[in-house]
């Protein structure tokens, strides 16, 4: 991992909604650090250095070094909650990294090849069927991501997490249970959809013409008025 990140954070001493409210005025924003066997503590972090790191995919998977009032722990980001409409952060979760203890962590796919495979050049269209995967691994070991090579994927061809290729020291828990070898990738023709409103369209032409048939039928109500008169 070539990258590293740095998270200034200071002790946070108030709570509350009013704190909370305190917080947001001064563009700042509550989280929590835990694990490793050492007691949680509470944070605040910057707003708008924290919304620039989750810009960065390789954020999400990276050891982070959190420096709480200037002393460095080591970390992963656990989780994070967002504004639902506005771009603030309103907390963040962070779990404490042991060099001996291994973690389970949720990093990124990337798909090689879709260019050259020999589905897509027949027509068919890549889908990605998960865009990440869950891993097992000592911190050292942490990839900021996992190559999904579909160079040689066929029309009709599926790729299954059991067929990533793992760095070492890297395992996909999932794979352990039977029946758990999900489908991650697959090449498929693209199927034509008619849209509702063409079939609406369609249906009403055939009332049309239906209706220029039944001319015959406002003759005869015609005919029904001069009977009647």
């Amino acid at each position: 991992m070539s990258l590293s990140f740095e998270i200034e954070a200071v002790t946070r001493q108030d709570v509350g909604k009013g704190a909370s409210r305190r917080l947001r005025k001064a563009n700042k924003f509550p989280a929590i650090i835990y694990g490793a066997g050492k007691p949680a503590q509470s944070l605040v972090l910057d707003q708008d250095i924290m919304l620039r790191r989750l810009e960065q995919e390789s954020f999400y998977s990276h050891i982070l070094t959190v420096k709480v009032d200037g002393k460095p722990q080591k970390a992963v980001l656990k989780a994070v909650q967002r504004h639902p409409f506005k771009a603030q952060i309103t907390h963040i979760d962070l779990l404490r990294t042991s060099a001996k203890q291994k973690l389970r962590m949720h990093v990124p796919l990337h798909f090689l090849g879709e260019d050259v495979a020999p589905g897509v050049k027949e027509g068919g269209l890549l889908s990605h069927t998960l865009i990440e995967a869950e891993i097992e691994c000592l911190p050292a070991d942490l990839p900021e991501f996992l190559d999904v090579d579909v160079s040689e994927l066929e029309l009709n061809g599926l790729v299954h997490l059991s067929e990533i290729k793992l760095p070492e020291g890297v395992t996909i828990p999932a794979l352990a249970q039977e029946g758990h070898d999900q489908v991650v990738a697959s090449i498929h023709l693209q199927k034509l959809v008619v849209e509702e409103d063409e079939l609406a369209e369609g249906e009403e032409g055939e009332v049309g013409e239906v209706g220029e048939v039944g001319e015959v039928g406002e003759v005869g109500e015609a005919g029904s008025d001069e009977s009647a008169e």
